[in-house]
């Protein structure tokens, strides 16, 4: 039998762009930080530019997904960010508010990185899913490896040659034990462990570079990943 339980997640932080570039980033702006999000067909509740917004979509039975974003400007062209996400699990409710709660960081994380770093440039995203055997309970530990960083911390440097795709130099912006961040001069690199919740690892890059091109990029990560995990 299916239980239907509500959950709410609420994040609070302080970003590195005035409420009018947090608007533009979390409405049009996704596929440099999270992912693209033009296609979903959710309704605005609240439209208040640039300092409050609430995206709602529902659906059968009472189920409905939401996001708020509330923003207020601080000194030197930051914002706060009060973020909250509701709406309703169906089945395995404590794994998947687990999961939510902690790629809610990382997102906002990232949308930090971005604002700081790339806001406003032209993106080309990408997403990358592991083969099933990334799966595996140490699956997001083996390519955290296959990566050179697996002692790696926040700050960290990173300069690697990865087979397939190529040189990647920067640094580490995110590390814990589900997800890691590196962020070079012109893209952002994003390592999900979500083996931990029951799926494949995923990979996602923002490039700024002006010379990406999607196809190119998954066909080489997907190869690399396939060698971490044969």
């Amino acid at each position: 039998m299916t239980e239907n339980r509500n959950f709410e997640i609420v994040y609070d932080t302080e970003l590195p762009g005035t409420p009018e570039r947090v608007w533009e980033a979390v409405t049009t702006g996704t596929p440099g930080w999270m992912f693209p999000t033009d296609q979903w067909p959710d309704v605005k509740t609240v439209n208040e530019y640039p300092t409050h917004l609430v995206s709602r979509m529902d659906g059968p039975d009472g189920w409905f997904n939401q996001l708020e974003h509330v923003l207020e400007p601080l000194d030197g062209g930051r914002a706060r960010l009060h973020y909250v996400h509701s709406g309703i699990f169906a089945d395995n409710w404590d794994e998947q508010y687990d999961g939510a709660s902690r790629h809610t960081e990382f997102y906002l994380h990232t949308l930090g990185q971005y604002l700081q770093h790339f806001d406003g440039k032209p993106v080309v995203f990408t997403d990358i899913q592991g083969p099933d055997a990334s799966q595996a309970p140490d699956g997001f530990a083996r390519l955290r490896r296959a990566l050179g960083v697996e002692s790696a911390v926040q700050g960290s440097p990173v300069e690697v040659e990865l087979d397939g795709v190529g040189r990647l130099a920067g640094e580490v912006d995110f590390s814990n034990e589900h997800f890691l961040g590196l962020r070079t001069a012109d893209a952002l690199y994003r390592f999900f462990g979500r083996n931990a919740w029951g799926a494949p690892v995923g990979v996602t890059v923002h490039d700024f570079s002006g010379a990406g091109d999607s196809e190119t990029t998954a066909k080489a990560w997907t190869g690399f990943l396939e060698r971490v995990y044969q």
